[in-house]
């Protein structure tokens, strides 16, 4: 079996060496730049190390790689023209680059490419590949559009938020690895359960993420602390805040929510501030922890020996392993 660096960097060199140049340059040159800005590769990695339990020749799922990171980096793309995102990966966003229309069409011919390598993955029934894919780019979108409707909410459910990560991130890792399972052969029941880990290790991975966003090291994590709370986003921890916190303390948290001041960093403290006093941290931690347990348990139920699905579990405890 290969090793997550090995299959990293030779899928990352297979990526690099896709051809754009065609016309006309307008179109191509945005989706180039967005795949050159690199990223973490964790879905398709994820695809490669599903397949590579059951096969070996891990080049031969290198397209259906391909189209779902293809597809990921679309959704980035169009993310970041709707929250008017200057920056990604330290980079300017296409929009800012170029313009928004350019950002629709370059966004709208990343999707018809993600179709395009994924109709090519060999070894298997390609009807089934689509299916998986279009249940779960339609998840996606629904994700999405339930992720701006609770902006303008006030009245967010813990049930309704968990129930938006699961669709606008976790059911893309559940899909990567479900579908490298099932190039690579993987019976019926293996396949479901290998999704029922990916989903649990995508909504843990995304609870995790609202974590750092408010106690990460913003060095480590990659961008400003804090945002979630800027932008009054009803993540598990403000929503459990607001449930746990007193009258005088929904009070502050309301106060902060119309808080149009030139001091974001006394926002941030203010709502931490609560989180910290009703426990709000810890909470999430135990949650985490438990999706996390309940992913394994998903795993270790596949039909195959421990040895084929270890680097898998190592990898998904290394995703889990950033510091808060």
């Amino acid at each position: 079996m290969k090793s997550v660096q090995q299959i990293q960097e030779s899928f990352e060199s297979y990526l690099k060496g896709l051809d754009y140049s065609r016309a006309p340059f307008g179109l191509y040159a945005p989706i180039e730049y967005v795949l050159s800005l690199g990223g973490k590769r964790i879905r398709p990695t994820l695809l490669i190390m599903a397949y590579n339990m059951y096969a070996e020749n891990v080049e031969s799922v290198y397209q259906a790689a391909a189209g779902i990171e293809i597809f990921h980096n679309f959704t980035l793309l169009h993310d970041d023209l709707m929250d008017k995102a200057d920056l990604r990966r330290g980079k300017a966003t296409v929009h800012k680059k170029w313009n928004e229309n350019a950002a629709i069409l370059s966004g709208d011919g990343m999707l018809v490419l993600a179709y395009r390598y994924l109709t090519q993955a060999s070894g298997t029934d390609i009807k089934r590949i689509l299916d998986i894919a279009n249940e779960t780019f339609t998840g996606i979108m629904e994700g999405q559009q339930y992720d701006m409707e609770f902006e303008t909410r006030d009245d967010v459910t813990e049930a309704e938020y968990i129930e938006m990560i699961r669709l606008k991130t976790s059911v893309l890792l559940a899909a990567c690895v479900q579908m490298g399972a099932v190039l690579g052969g993987a019976s019926d029941a293996d396949s479901k359960l290998l999704y029922e880990f990916g989903e649990k290790i995508g909504l843990a991975f995304q609870l995790q993420d609202d974590l750092l966003d408010v106690y990460g090291d913003s060095a480590v994590f990659g961008k400003k602390i804090g945002g979630d709370i800027l932008c009054n986003k009803k993540t598990y921890l403000y929503i459990n805040a607001y449930l746990l916190a007193d009258k005088q303390q929904r009070a502050e948290l309301d106060r902060w929510a119309v808080y149009d001041g030139n001091d974001p960093d006394s926002k941030i403290a203010g709502v931490r501030a609560i989180y910290d006093a009703v426990g709000v941290k810890q909470l999430s931690e135990k949650l985490i922890d438990s999706l996390f347990n309940e992913a394994l348990v998903k795993l270790d139920s596949v039909n195959m020996p421990e040895s084929r699905k270890q680097p898998l579990k190592d990898y998904a405890k290394s995703l889990m392993n950033r510091v808060i």
